[in-house]
């Protein structure tokens, strides 16, 4: 979601090649990730990278860096071959990479951060002059930020600078970003792009790695496209392809991205989240006093850069984080600080960030899973017993329903795909007529065709009459399936926005992006207002 126009000063056909990777192999135990892959970066462009999830594009960038070793293939920088044994090597042949989790030690400077590994300063280290060289470099590519100050008092967005900053010092011309706008708010998306183009305008050249094609389609001037390791595009032009097109050759088939959304009926409350507080798992304030409602037929955003208290606002629902103050009622029973179990029996659904670890028993089979909030009750309890047959029976036909591919039931879920096992997990929640549902990063990490199903399931929940509280970071899910949102910052709501059917304007954005970053919609409002008058 950006209003920023594509890129302009992309290269000419005849630029130089700065990268060529040829027939790249890299496989791992029982995975071929990289099945003989070609790839070219010019010099002076941005270069989109996208694929679903497991498609091999990471795993392709972290051979370019120096990560790993490919099994077959060569790579060329400006040429000459190249053999990466670290990414030292890879960074000495000027290519640096930027992680989507950040490798900043937060209770040192920005500027101990970026000289930290490097051989020089060798024995002196006079902090005050590279304090300077690093804020001209910064200057130079609209990488503000203050050398002097410790990274755990940057936002997100100024940490994801002093990584940029960091490979730029060390002198690469090549900068591989993988996911960089997951962690960032729309504004800070703005500045990332502006960042980049400047970077491309003095000869740099970036891959862009996203699984956002909206965002690829507006920033890179050349795009190449991976599914199950193989390249399905090769460095084609952005403006000549459609979303639509690069959705296919993601997944192999038509995607649809508009959602037949009918207009939002409310009913009564079902949710009521009053002035609640909580720490996190340090014992720091993680809620501060959060309040908000779900009507029946509805679905609820909750918006907010990560690390914000979106995860202890679930878990407090759910019951799995204790309430230190305030109350949650469901339905206008108290839920808040009583056992998952009690709020499972008052008709909650919950879909948690972690669908490994949390949300499903991985060395447990399809049907062990989707009985877990039924083994209680008939016909899976029989004569105090269960009932397997009847078990293995509602596995098959929910694995029907959802589309869960699969060769059998007794299949343990560890070996599911992201997406095949996140329709276990909605089967298992959703199977149930919840009346309320919490569905929290319900599409991190699926490729395109799997977000698809996901969000019919939850529109669908919508349609049923259930109250649906989508947490979610990323702002265009949110707006296409939201009818209200609310936005959370350090704890605290900033405002509540309502979002209508269609296109969101670019306004309501702008509105939302200022939230996420900190400032109360009711201070948008009045400076909207006087700057009207």
């Amino acid at each position: 979601m950006t209003n920023q126009t594509s890129s302009t000063h992309g290269p000419s056909s005849e630029a130089p090649l700065i990268v060529e990777m040829r027939g790249i192999v890299k496989k791992f135990p029982g995975v071929l990730a990289n099945d003989h892959v070609n790839f070219e970066l010019k010099r002076g462009e941005i270069h989109g990278l996208l694929g679903e999830n497991g498609a091999g594009k990471s795993t392709l960038m972290n051979v370019l860096a120096g990560l790993y070793r490919q099994e077959a293939g060569t790579i060329l920088v400006n040429g000459e071959p190249k053999v990466f044994s670290s990414p030292r090597d890879a960074i000495n042949a000027g290519i640096g990479m930027v992680h989507q989790h950040f490798m900043l030690v937060p209770s040192q400077t920005v500027t101990e951060n970026i000289l930290l590994g490097l051989d020089d300063p060798r024995f002196f280290l006079r902090l005050p002059d590279y304090d300077t060289k690093i804020a001209e470099l910064g200057e130079r590519f609209g990488l503000k930020v203050d050398p002097r100050a410790k990274v755990w008092q940057l936002s997100v967005g100024e940490q994801q600078r002093v990584e940029i900053l960091k490979m730029l010092y060390r002198g690469v011309n090549v900068l591989i970003m993988d996911e960089p706008t997951a962690v960032l708010a729309p504004q800070e998306i703005e500045g990332l792009f502006v960042t980049l183009r400047a970077m491309i305008a003095q000869g740099k050249s970036v891959i862009f790695i996203s699984h956002k094609l909206q965002e690829v389609s507006v920033i890179a001037d050349r795009v190449s496209v991976l599914r199950r390791g193989v390249a399905t595009a090769s460095g084609i032009a952005s403006k000549g392809v459609s979303r639509q097109e690069l959705a296919r050759l993601m997944v192999g088939r038509d995607v649809i991205f508009s959602l037949d959304k009918k207009p939002s009926q409310p009913g009564e409350v079902v949710l009521d989240v009053r002035d609640i507080y909580a720490e996190n798992d340090k014992g720091l304030p993680a809620l501060r006093g959060i309040s908000l409602n779900v009507r029946a037929g509805e679905i609820v955003g909750v918006a907010g850069v990560a690390g914000n208290g979106q995860s202890e606002l679930s878990q407090v629902i759910s019951g799995m984080r204790e309430c230190k103050q305030g109350h949650v009622t469901l339905a206008g029973d108290t839920v808040s600080n009583r056992t998952t179990l009690f709020g499972i029996q008052h008709g909650m659904a919950y879909v948690p960030e972690d669908r490994t670890h949390v949300g499903s028993a991985p060395n447990l089979s399809i049907t062990d899973n989707v009985i877990m909030k039924k083994y209680r009750t008939a016909p899976i309890l029989k004569r105090g017993l269960l009932d397997m047959k009847a078990a293995t029976s509602l596995a098959n036909e929910l694995k029907q329903a959802y589309d869960i591919i699969v060769p059998n039931v007794s299949t343990p879920v560890r070996l599911l795909s992201g997406g095949n096992l996140q329709r276990v997990i909605l089967a298992r929640e959703i199977s149930g007529l919840p009346a309320f549902m919490v569905a929290v990063q319900p599409t991190r990490g699926l490729d395109v065709g799997a977000i698809e199903g996901v969000h019919r399931l939850l529109l669908a929940q919508r349609e049923a009459g259930a109250a649906v509280l989508l947490v979610s970071e990323e702002l265009e899910e949110l707006l296409s399936l939201s009818d209200r949102v609310y936005v959370i910052y350090e704890g605290r709501i900033m405002g509540e926005v309502k979002v209508g059917g269609g296109e969101p304007d670019e306004s309501l954005i702008d509105t939302i992006g200022q939230m996420m970053t900190g400032t109360p919609l009711e201070q948008i409002q009045k400076e909207g207002v006087a700057a009207h008058d």
